[in-house]
Order: C-alpha cells, then sequence, then structure tokens
C-alpha cells in the first residue's frame, strides 16, 4: 500500500507547497469575480454592482455548504490514505460527493424558492432587489455542479496533488475570464451575462473535477448502497458541524451587509468591492485551512503526532508573514482600486477603512483557520462551529451597529476587525493546546469504526 505523501519531509514545505497551488487557484478565480464586478461597473449603474453584492451576500451561504461539504471529505480521506487504506479512502470520497449533491440540491431548490423573500431581508428594495433575485435565480441551481467540482479538488487536496486541484479551479476562471466580457459587454446582457458566466465556470470545475480525480487518478469510487452507509455516517459527523463553521461566515457577511445598506447603494457597492478584494488578496490564507487539513489527517491518521504539531505552528508563521505582506501592498494600491470601481466619497471612505484597519485583522483570521483545520481534521469540528459563529455573530454583528453609530458605514469594518482579532487569538491559544496534548489514535473512531448495523465492514469491501 503506497504511503501518504505527507507523512515524510518538511511540514512547512508541505504548507507551503499545497496553500501556495491552492491559493493560485482561488485567488486566480477570485480575481476573475474581481474582474466580473469591473464589467458590470463599466456599464455605470451602481444599482447593478449593489445587486451583486446583495445577490453575493445570499449565495455565500449555499457557496459555504459546499466548502464543508469538502472540508469534511479531505479530512475524512486524508485520514485514511495515513493509515494506508486506499481502498476505503476511494470509496470514502465516493460516498461523499453523492452526499454533498443531494445537499446542494436542497439548499439550491430552498434559496431559489425564497430569493426575494432573502433579498428584501437583506435590504435591497426596487430594481436593486429585483435584479438581485433574477441572478439568484440564474446562479443558484449550479451550486449542485459546484459540489461535485469541490469534492473531487477536496480528494486531489487530501492525497497532495495540490496542482491538480489548482488546475481545475485555474482553468475554469480562465474560461470564465474569457467569457464574462462577451456576455456582459459585446452581447449586451449585462448582469444576466455575468450569471450565465458563472453557470458555464461552475460546469467546467464539475468537469475538470471528475476528469483529473475520477478518471486519471482513480481517487474516486463508489462502494455500493448498503456498505455505503457505513461511510455516510462519520462523514455527516464532521460535514453537518462543518458546514454550520463555513455558515458562520455568509451569516456574518449578510448581517453586515444589512448594517450597510442604510448608508445606501454607494456603501454596498464598497462592501461589495471589499469582499472581492478580501478573497482575492488572501487566496492564501483561504486556501490555508484547506491545504493542511489533508498534511494534519494523514499524519494523524499514520499516528505521527510531533508532524501533527509542526504543521499546526509552521501554519501560523506562514499565515503571519504572508498577511502582513497583503496588508502593505492593499494599502499602496488603494487609491488605484478606488479608481477602478468607480468608488468616490463615502464607498471611498469604506475602502480606506478595509485597507488601513481592517486587513490588520486577517492577521488573527488567518490563526483562527488553522484552528478550524485541526479541530475539523482532528476530530473537534464542534470547536470551530463555536468558534466562527461567536467570531461573526456573537460579537461581530454587534461591534459593527456599535461602531457604524460612531463611525458611519467605516465602522462596520472596524468593527468586523475587532472580532477577528479576539476570537482569532483565542482560536490559535486554543488549537495549539489541543494539537499538543494530542495522542495517537485519540478520536479515531469518528472515521474508522463502523456504526452499529456494519459491525464487520470488510465483508463489503471490494476483493
Amino acid at each position: 500500500m503506497s504511503e501518504g505523501r505527507f507523512l515524510s519531509g518538511s511540514t512547512m514545505g508541505h504548507v507551503v507547497r499545497m496553500t501556495a497551488t491552492g491559493a493560485f487557484g482561488i485567488t486566480f478565480v477570485f480575481l476573475v469575480d474581481a474582474a466580473n464586478l469591473v464589467w458590470i461597473a463599466q456599464l455605470g449603474d451602481p444599482g447593478l454592482v449593489a445587486a451583486i453584492g446583495f445577490a453575493f451576500a445570499i449565495q455565500f451561504f449555499s457557496v459555504s455548504s459546499g466548502v464543508g461539504l469538502m472540508i469534511a471529505s479531505t479530512a475524512l480521506v486524508s485520514r485514511r490514505i495515513g493509515a494506508r487504506d486506499r481502498t476505503g479512502a476511494a470509496e470514502q470520497a465516493g460516498v461523499a460527493m453523492m452526499v454533498a449533491v443531494a445537499f446542494q440540491a436542497v439548499v439550491a431548490a430552498l434559496v431559489v424558492w425564497f430569493r426575494h423573500d432573502l433579498v428584501a431581508v437583506a435590504g435591497a428594495t426596487g430594481e436593486t432587489a429585483a435584479l438581485a433575485a433574477r441572478y439568484l435565480a440564474i446562479t443558484v441551481p449550479s451550486l449542485v455542479l459546484m459540489a461535485v467540482g469541490l469534492i473531487a479538488s477536496g480528494v486531489l487536496r487530501a492525497d497532495g496533488f495540490g496542482a491538480k486541484a489548482m488546475y481545475i479551479t485555474l482553468i475554469s476562471g480562465a474560461i470564465l475570464m474569457v467569457v464574462d466580457p462577451v456576455l456582459i459587454l459585446w452581447l449586451g446582457w449585462g448582469l444576466d451575462g455575468a450569471a450565465v458566466g458563472l453557470v458555464l465556470f461552475r460546469l467546467a470545475l464539475m468537469g475538470l473535477g471528475l476528469y483529473f480525480a475520477v478518471y486519471q487518478q482513480r481517487l474516486i469510487s463508489w462502494p455500493g448502497f448498503a456498505p455505503s452507509l457505513r461511510y455516510a455516517w462519520p462523514y455527516l459527523l464532521i460535514a453537518l458541524p462543518a458546514i454550520a463553521t463555513q455558515m458562520a461566515t455568509p451569516v456574518g457577511n449578510y448581517l453586515l451587509t444589512i448594517v450597510t445598506a442604510p448608508f445606501g447603494d454607494d456603501a454596498v457597492a464598497a462592501w461589495a468591492v471589499v469582499g472581492r478584494l478580501t478573497v482575492v488578496a488572501f487566496g492564501g490564507i483561504f486556501a490555508l485551512s484547506g491545504a493542511i487539513g489533508g498534511i494534519f489527517g494523514q499524519n494523524y491518521g499514520a499516528g505521527q503526532m510531533a508532524r501533527v504539531r509542526s504543521t499546526y505552528r509552521d501554519a501560523l508563521v506562514f499565515c503571519l508573514i504572508y498577511t502582513l505582506a497583503m496588508w502593505a501592498v492593499l494599502f499602496t494600491v488603494t487609491p488605484l482600486v478606488s479608481q477602478l470601481f468607480g468608488l468616490e466619497g463615502q464607498g471611498a471612505e469604506v475602502l480606506r477603512a478595509f485597507t488601513s484597519i481592517g486587513v490588520g485583522g486577517f492577521v488573527f483570521v488567518g490563526a483562527l483557520f488553522v484552528s478550524n483545520a485541526a479541530f475539523n481534521t482532528l476530530g473537534k469540528p464542534a470547536r470551530s462551529t463555536l468558534l466562527n459563529w461567536v467570531k461573526e455573530v456573537v460579537i461581530g454583528w454587534p461591534a459593527a451597529i456599535v461602531m457604524a453609530g460612531t463611525f458611519g458605514a467605516s465602522g462596520v469594518i472596524f468593527g468586523q476587525a475587532a472580532a477577528s482579532a479576539l476570537v482569532g487569538a483565542c482560536a490559535c491559544l486554543w488549537g495549539w493546546h489541543y494539537v499538543r496534548h494530542l495522542t495517537p489514535g485519540e478520536d479515531a473512531p469518528l472515521d474508522l469504526a463502523p456504526p452499529r448495523p456494519y459491525p464487520n465492514p470488510d465483508r463489503y469491501r471490494r476483493r
């Protein structure tokens, strides 16, 4: 049985390599998404940009649930690879994909059905609300396609194929980069063109994911209906709290959008720009959590606790250096970004608040993500859920309301940064305490022991 790729060599090297490939792919996709906003801005209607901002706040829920499903698949597949159970890893991946597709289909149906109500609650009114609802109706059903691509990408990362996982998002993003200006500007479809481009992107994501993970690497297989229950149970034990963890961020974004909305379309447009700028600049931080999950999982499955601890430490160091570098870059290019997106007055103030103060909070957001990866992969996913909901709702939302009352729309940025600093510091310490005292085999039944109906699961395994 072949050994996992992360069980030897420098843990910092693995962290950097996996994060770099993940960051490159994610950053490129979000860069294309930001370009999408630029094309829309060229139409000269702030209402269109605001409509995408409202739609993004709502669709963020659905996308985040897909990311939670991917995190769970990476955790369990990597742990089985570390334990040298390749057959079980492939079957676990197949069941994870089926569950993810079913789950996202239900989520997409609910969002489409209640889209007008969701847009209204977010604070959109009139033509802006109608445009946001139409954008959701076109794009949300394609979340099912995206679920397939995300699971395939997560499985590739679990086995150390960071470059191939990167190709999935890179090639899909390149397609979107070409298609967007054609649909939005050349064909004159405007916001509808942006929505169609997003659907095509997700279709490419699914096709490439299946090609690399199933056809080329044979990392995903279907064990059959009866034995699949054995894999579904431990998957749901991690996936449900992981989804709840991921949902905290869109809920927080949604609540902060509501706080921002009374300040007008200029403020909401700036908030939308900040959202796109965040994911472009901090693709490395967002990729870090998914990248190190596989490293944690393989070494945990192999009982190499010292390497688990060094992975945690190295990820924190990487996060600190990356965030400080991005802070300097964003602060420098603030005037250029304001001009590019046509932000003036209050909108420009919101952007300056983010690049001067808000970005600093990502030093602690990165620490939170590292602890999330550790808790999700190493058997304590509920802790990640608790931390993220405290950050976004218990502390972040009230802080934004209070500071918005003093500083206007910019106060939303200040409140978000304060919550990130407080919770991120606590998460960092809690995660390190847990990893430092972790022993081999602890919490292993979460993915290695079968549920009661199948006391002898090996009889279902392919021969």
